[in-house]
């Protein structure tokens, strides 16, 4: 609820300060007092896009804030919780406007951009009016309008979970229909590449052995030369045939020696076993080194063949395994494809289903609503001298969605027989206010919590209707906060709150102000609107009747 307002600064208003209250508020005065100049200063705090030269003639700067309470469940608070705004029980607007036309903008003392405070007064206030692009007027959110009205959120929930299924039904086989078609594309590759690789069957650490084999019989003659050499002299001819004789004589001539000699024939035997292993050693060496000339051009053409891939494919040697196990994966993913589009075609085709059944269903039921909706505003149209008027909201088909395949759009004829039109290109005057207002009253409590803004919507009306008027809007304000800017004498009598909107001349600077009217002002108020600027006794009577 909107419970504050201060002005500064702003066109023809220096200061002011309005507390406003739960219930009817009516704000009066004559044409041209500044009354649409409030609306503008409210629109102008709430980041509604209006009229650049708002700087009062004279000051550095315009300024505007409002204060509203927000009940524990108001939807402000998720707004203001996601732009991480800190919010309790009361809400702080306040912005600023530039002779160079800067606009600053600050919520709970929080510095704040415009598209935060549209969003908030999306959630507090509500325009009404013959010139409304916001609210009644914008075929955009009848059909938001007609779904609350219905109040079945099972049906629209539905609605929406099939519409994110098929979405991603849909997405899922878009996506394997490209990787199928991208591996089409290189499947002649594909087949090449892992029947080549398949056939030469490369392992881990082969390139490295087999390079070390390579080399090792390239050298092989040179190096067999040397180590037989080395074989001969460590066997029977040589080193170990003298060892043999030295620990012979050793062995006789110990007997004669006592023990001197017993820890050199010892170490003699020790040297006799290392011999004989680095002998064994030696001609297995002898026996590797012994190979078949094709073995070495066998070895080389792996080696080549198994370089040649790893360059070719901008692998390493090492990884032409795991390199093949990912192509013939994308292989089986080939041959698989066919398949998993099948099963993703059907899928899809369920998803679909799914979402026509529910989106039917939903049409179904707003047909319904729309059909009690029509009924109810046609009700409220009678009172207010409208009963020849006809009102239907128009269903049609659209593109699906998330909000299902209907557009609703809400029509209205003047007098029977007449062609219907939308309520946004109606022609202006008391008709269209009046419509306005028969449907708001119906589809009220569709934005619990959100201040309503009548401005002159009973412009063209008068007497019987204009009283019509009036308890129509009491009747929304009686659970609410209602803002009237009226000319009319029997809505302003209705009101529970009554400002008086003035101007006032000070040198050569025109200026408003609003005052609050107590009961005898009220009287003298009502009076005014009904006789002009004289006030006459009987007009004084018929404000006190209309005061009750």
């Amino acid at each position: 609820m909107l419970r504050g307002l201060d002005i500064r600064d702003m066109l023809i208003i220096d200061r002011l300060e309005l507390e406003f209250q739960p219930g009817l508020n009516v704000l009066t005065g004559e044409t041209g007092a500044g009354k649409s100049i409030l609306l503008d200063s409210l629109g102008f705090v709430l980041g509604w896009r209006g009229r650049a030269d708002l700087v009062r003639q004279g000051a550095e700067q315009g300024e505007v804030t409002a204060w509203f309470d927000l009940p524990d469940d108001h939807p402000a608070h998720a707004v203001l919780e996601e732009a991480g705004i800190p919010n309790g029980p009361e809400l702080i607007l306040r912005r600023v406007n530039g002779l160079d036309g800067r606009k600053t903008a600050w919520v709970n003392d929080r510095r704040s951009s415009g598209e935060v405070l549209r969003r908030l007064s999306d959630t507090l206030v509500e325009l009404h009016g013959q010139h409304d692009d916001r609210g009644l007027l914008n075929p955009r959110g009848h059909r938001a309008l007609l779904d609350a009205y219905m109040n079945r959120p099972d049906l629209t929930d539905a609605v929406r979970l099939a519409w994110r299924k098929r979405q991603e039904a849909t997405k899922a086989l878009e996506a394997a229909r490209a990787a199928l078609e991208e591996v089409q594309a290189e499947e002649e590759f594909l087949r090449h590449a892992v029947g080549e690789l398949d056939k030469l069957a490369p392992e881990p650490g082969e390139e490295a052995d087999l390079d070390a084999r390579r080399r090792m019989m390239q050298s092989a003659e040179k190096v067999r030369e040397d180590v037989a050499r080395a074989h001969a002299a460590l066997g029977s001819d040589g080193a170990e045939g003298a060892m043999s004789d030295a620990l012979r004589w050793l062995d006789g001539a110990a007997e004669h020696t006592g023990d001197q000699l017993d820890d050199p024939v010892a170490a003699l035997g020790r040297a006799m076993a290392e011999l004989g292993e680095a002998a064994d050693g030696v001609q297995r060496c002898l026996e590797a080194l012994d190979f078949d000339p094709l073995e070495l051009e066998a070895t080389e053409e792996r080696l080549f063949a198994i370089r040649g891939l790893a360059r070719k494919h901008s692998v390493a040697p090492d990884d032409l395994a795991d390199f093949a196990d990912l192509l013939r994966d994308r292989l089986n993913r080939l041959d698989q494809g066919a398949d998993d589009i099948a099963s993703l075609e059907k899928s899809a085709k369920q998803a679909a289903t799914a979402y026509a059944e529910a989106a039917e269903t939903l049409s179904e039921a707003r047909a319904e609503a729309a059909a009690r909706l029509d009924a109810a505003v046609m009700a409220e149209l009678a009172p207010l001298k409208m009963e020849r008027a006809e009102f239907r909201t128009a269903l049609t088909a659209g593109d699906p969605g998330p909000d299902g395949s209907d557009e609703a759009t809400f029509t209205v004829a003047t007098n029977p027989g007449a062609p219907a039109g939308a309520l946004n290109r109606i022609a202006s005057g008391g008709e269209l206010s009046r419509f306005l207002l028969a449907l708001k009253v119906c589809l009220t409590g569709d934005t619990p919590g959100v201040t309503m803004i009548f401005d002159e919507i009973d412009r063209g009306v008068g007497g019987a209707t204009a009283d019509a008027v009036g308890r129509r809007l009491a009747a929304l304000a009686s659970t609410g906060q209602v803002l009237v800017v009226t000319h009319s004498p029997q809505v302003a009598a209705l009101g529970a709150h009554h400002w008086r909107v003035a101007k006032r001349v000070e040198g050569e600077a025109t200026l408003s102000t609003v005052t609050s009217l107590d009961s005898d002002e009220r009287v003298d108020e009502i009076a005014r609107m009904l006789s002009g600027d004289r006030i006459t006794a009987e007009a004084r009577a018929a404000a006190l009747s209309l005061l009750g």
